[in-house]
């Protein structure tokens, strides 16, 4: 400490900790919901049952049609429905925050005229950032969330290896999955799909995905760094 060997650590703001407090807790409600309904698939399976495909509406009627006149299988179906109905009005109810503080936070909007990117990501993004000077430059900010290569250099031996996947592991989430829908949803007017699309002829969908997400990183940061919407118009460089 005396002799200065050392880097300040951002703080982040109230505004930023309790936007990933809310993201935390409707993230938990998500995959509470999932546990519960893999927990009675997999358990109707055993008996020959399949619910198949349903949706949150349908799901509960489902269960119920199915082990109906099984004694054993209707006392487990209505405790674990139970509280999968309770998780489910909480789920929505979160849901419906979320989506409030997206339409309340102008960094939030701005980044959400980006393709494939909504509510849930643009705040897990701005929450993340903070303060978007803090980054001397948008480059650093996919080898920040650990979306760049690793590197071994020693003499003559140069190797590049998969992503360091430091940092931040939500977001690197969130970007992925930002990159997913890019690539498999009709996305018109972004230089982005057909780069990408060029990469993974080349490199595989995978690692087209990552490099997608990246991209989008650094191109997110600059927008809130200019306060600037998406360019539809511009190329991928």
């Amino acid at each position: 400490m005396r002799l200065g060997w050392f880097r300040p650590v951002h703080c982040k703001s109230m505004e930023a900790q309790e936007t990933r407090a809310m993201l935390t807790a409707r993230d938990l409600l998500k995959q509470k919901l999932r546990d519960i309904e893999m927990t009675l698939r997999g358990t109707l399976r055993g008996f020959g049952l399949k619910i198949g495909e349903t949706t949150p509406v349908r799901f509960a009627a489902r269960v119920k049609d199915l082990v109906a006149g099984h004694s054993t299988l209707e006392t487990i179906a209505a405790s674990l429905l139970a509280a999968h109905s309770v998780l489910l009005r909480e789920f929505k109810a979160m849901e419906k925050r979320v989506l409030s503080m997206a339409r309340h936070s102008s960094r939030a909007r701005l980044l959400m005229s980006t393709p494939g990117v909504g509510a849930v990501i643009s705040l897990t993004f701005v929450s993340a950032i903070d303060d978007p000077k803090r980054f001397k430059s948008s480059k650093n900010v996919g080898a920040h969330y650990g979306m760049t290569p690793k590197k071994y250099q020693s003499g003559e031996t140069d190797i590049s290896g998969r992503i360091s996947k430091a940092g931040d592991k939500r977001v690197r989430r969130a970007l992925y999955q930002a990159a997913h829908i890019i690539l498999t949803k009709p996305v018109k007017g972004s230089g982005l799909k057909s780069w990408a699309m060029q990469l993974a002829k080349r490199v595989g969908m995978q690692k087209a995905k990552v490099a997608l997400a990246r991209k989008l990183a650094v191109i997110m940061h600059r927008m809130l760094v200019d306060e600037k919407k998406f360019e539809f118009a511009a190329k991928a460089a």
